[in-house]
């Protein structure tokens, strides 16, 4: 079969569009046929050697599958050869075929598409478990989201409408903000003056939730702009730098900062997270939430798309195509 290989950590252009042999399924995992890819932020650290995760190379990246069944291990109980399922790993997703843990496979409905499916994974799941177990958000807190045109964003502003909340979406451009707005948030801003913005925002109360995915020098601005009993929410540093933080913040205003690790969460709270993804699929069947797929690309062109995706050009879902 055909997959991408990282041979050794490097740049992203290194990693190779190349044959290798079909997976082999143990007992208790399912082969599927792969129809979707999902293509995540972390995909580009993994194969850099930038992330918390560094595998034994030669390794094949990517997470998020969906397909069709086309074997079974003998302890793989409830599916069958054929079933619709999307599946999750953390590894061998790039690829033709992949055999997934059928604990973290899930059947999809006629309803929902492969694509859709990759995205109800990673993006909203992150974003459900940041926002739910994370962040307790209640209904008419306000929440600020942060990076709010990407894939989590964009999960984070639907998953705060249904919940009940203000949504406050800050994106780089118009256009990104417009795409927040489209998706269900309240207001879109920018970065710029966003502390004396999210001030009047707030009638100078503070944010009681801040979802941010982005880190770097706008994290200081975001903890002077927190409510008493408010939760600061580190997703991730797609800006490339980690921030410090000055915790006399904390103290004065009374706020947390809560880390959001969402393999952690998936791996330590296997019973609560497959609660969390039945919620999921549940509100996307009932029309409550929509993931917007920005574009498809082959399987091929998975450097490219990783490239885009780091330099925070994506808008939305990206899908490689096997």
């Amino acid at each position: 079969m055909k997959a991408i290989v990282c041979n050794d950590f490097g740049p992203i252009k290194n990693i190779k569009y190349m044959d290798v042999e079909d997976p082999v399924i143990d007992d208790e995992s399912i082969l599927i046929n792969v129809k979707s890819v999902g293509v995540n932020f972390p995909d580009g650290l993994l194969v850099q050697g930038k992330y918390q995760l560094k595998p034994e190379t030669p390794f094949i990246p990517g997470m998020e599958v969906s397909g069709e069944i086309i074997e079974l291990g003998s302890k793989v109980v409830d599916f069958k050869i054929g079933d619709r399922v999307a599946g999750l790993s953390r590894l061998s997703g790039y690829a033709e075929k992949a055999a997934v843990k059928f604990s973290s496979v899930y059947k999809i409905p006629d309803s929902m598409t492969f694509d859709d499916s990759c995205a109800l994974l990673c993006a909203y799941g992150t974003s459900h478990y940041a926002l739910k177990q994370r962040g307790e958000l209640k209904k008419d807190e306000t929440l600020v989201v942060l990076g709010a045109s990407g894939s989590t964003g964009i999960a984070a502003i639907q998953i705060g409408k249904i919940i009940g909340a203000k949504v406050i979406a800050v994106a780089s451009n118009a256009e990104k903000q417009k795409i927040a707005k489209d998706n269900g948030a309240d207001l879109a801003i920018g970065y710029d003056s966003l502390k004396e913005k999210l001030k009047e925002i707030s009638g100078g109360r503070g944010i009681d939730v801040i979802f941010d995915p982005v880190g770097g020098d706008i994290f200081d601005t975001l903890a002077r702009t927190m409510g008493r009993k408010g939760r600061l929410l580190v997703i991730g540093f797609a800006s490339g730098s980690i921030p410090k933080f000055a915790v006399n913040l904390a103290l004065v205003k009374e706020f947390s900062v809560v880390g959001v690790f969402w393999g952690a969460f998936t791996r330590s709270e296997p019973k609560e997270y497959k609660n969390n993804m039945v919620e999921l699929f549940d509100w996307y069947k009932k029309g409550l939430l929509k993931p917007l797929i920005e574009e498809n690309y082959a399987l091929s062109e998975a450097s490219e798309v990783l490239e885009k995706i780091l330099a925070r050009g994506a808008k939305g879902k990206i899908i490689l195509k096997p």
